[in-house]
């Protein structure tokens, strides 16, 4: 028997042995990250005073603290951090605010990854990665700039775009959208109620009204800590700390998510040669991080077991590895020193359902940004 198929065999064994939740141990997670990144945010707005490279200290650790408050928030998505569901929608919130991101619709699209992760027709990664047909049909200029957004210096963009502008945008257009919907309803209509005009509306940025609902209360509780933040320290010291932490630890989150999945020879299958727990050992990378790193990140390193199954806590996923390491033994180990090189991995090679570099392709073809189906 191959270790996939055992692997697939023994799920439902490894899922109800590591997916009971403790809710001591979720609250304390809480306590131990929401507590300290309040207090560094007093230290750093308390530093202006004295050094700025004081605060860019102090920065560099409220980063690390937002990258744990955004995969516990994660966790709250799949109601894997609490036993309740209630308790793992209130936190969720929470934690959704601290990071900038309205969680329940972020927790929606999330799973939609989970679902699924492998299979390359239907989810593409958070850099949209394309195929090899599909980069050999961009001119030139769109290969040379396909390469260059995609180039890790550009993450901190990435991250600003992620967690700050892209919420706030997406959600003030579609409220103005809605606004103009309804006015140009009631003109029409004067006697007819707001709330029917309204069930008329299609919206582009959410799905069901219940998404809007908690875009709108992220987005207004997010707006008015801002302005009271402003009113508290000012708005430069607070926009220098705020808009270079989330943007630094956005992308940190898009790095460590990209480098879980775009890896030398992923692999990442078509809809009809798609398998859920091949993608979870082929597909899915183990980085491999030094205790500190495992604890800011909250062990989403052991991705592959993640994916095994979300339901599994975060602060069960090392001690479930260990016990299965056996199972795991095909999983790609990607190191610190690694990612700069696994980031590079671009490329979807569908025909034969592997991620591959521009590198690995060009050193089978002349000339720059001219890449081959077959080549690779």
């Amino acid at each position: 028997m191959s270790d996939l198929q055992a692997l697939a065999d023994k799920k439902k064994e490894i899922i109800a042995r590591f997916s009971a939740k403790s809710n001591a141990i979720a609250l304390w997670q809480l306590l131990t990250t929401l507590v300290p990144y309040g207090l560094f945010w007093y230290l750093a707005v308390e530093s202006v005073a004295v050094s700025w490279w004081l605060t860019a200290g102090c920065i560099g650790v409220l980063c690390l603290f937002l990258l744990r408050v955004f995969v516990l928030m994660h966790d709250c998505g799949h109601n894997a951090l609490f036993d309740k569901i209630a308790y793992n929608r209130r936190a969720g919130f929470l934690l959704g605010v601290v990071c900038g991101m309205p969680q329940y619709v972020w927790s929606k699209n999330h799973a939609f990854h989970h679902a699924t992760n492998g299979n390359w027709d239907q989810y593409r990664g958070p850099l949209a990665t394309l195929s090899l047909d599909e980069f050999n049909a961009l001119t030139p200029a769109q290969q040379t700039r396909y390469r260059l957004m995609r180039h890790i210096a550009v993450a901190p963009l990435g991250g600003f775009l992620y967690l700050i502008f892209n919420p706030r945008y997406t959600w003030l257009k579609g409220s103005l959208a809605l606004l103009a919907f309804i006015l140009r309803g009631k003109l029409r209509q004067p006697t007819r109620s707001m709330r029917s005009i309204a069930g008329e509306f299609q919206p582009r940025y959410w799905k069901t009204w219940k998404d809007y609902r908690h875009m709108t209360a992220n987005n207004l509780v997010l707006l008015s800590l801002w302005a009271l933040m402003c009113a508290a320290v000012g708005p430069l010291v607070f926009f220098v700390i705020y808009l270079t932490s989330l943007s630094l630890s956005g992308a940190g989150g898009i790095i460590l998510f990209t480098v879980q999945h775009n890896f030398e020879d992923s692999w990442a299958a078509d809809e009809s040669n798609w398998d859920y727990s091949r993608a979870a050992v082929e597909g899915t990378s183990f980085l491999v991080l030094p205790g500190w790193l495992n604890w800011f990140t909250a062990d989403i390193a052991y991705h592959h077991v993640h994916h095994l199954s979300a339901s599994i806590p975060n602060y069960r996923l090392a001690e479930c590895h260990r016990a299965y390491a056996h199972l795991f033994a095909d999983v790609t180990r990607i190191t610190l020193r690694d990612v700069p090189k696994a980031l590079r991995n671009n490329l979807w090679d569908r025909d034969h359902h592997r991620i591959t570099s521009f590198e690995a392709v060009e050193r089978r073809v002349s000339g720059f940004g001219v890449l081959s189906k077959t080549s690779a």
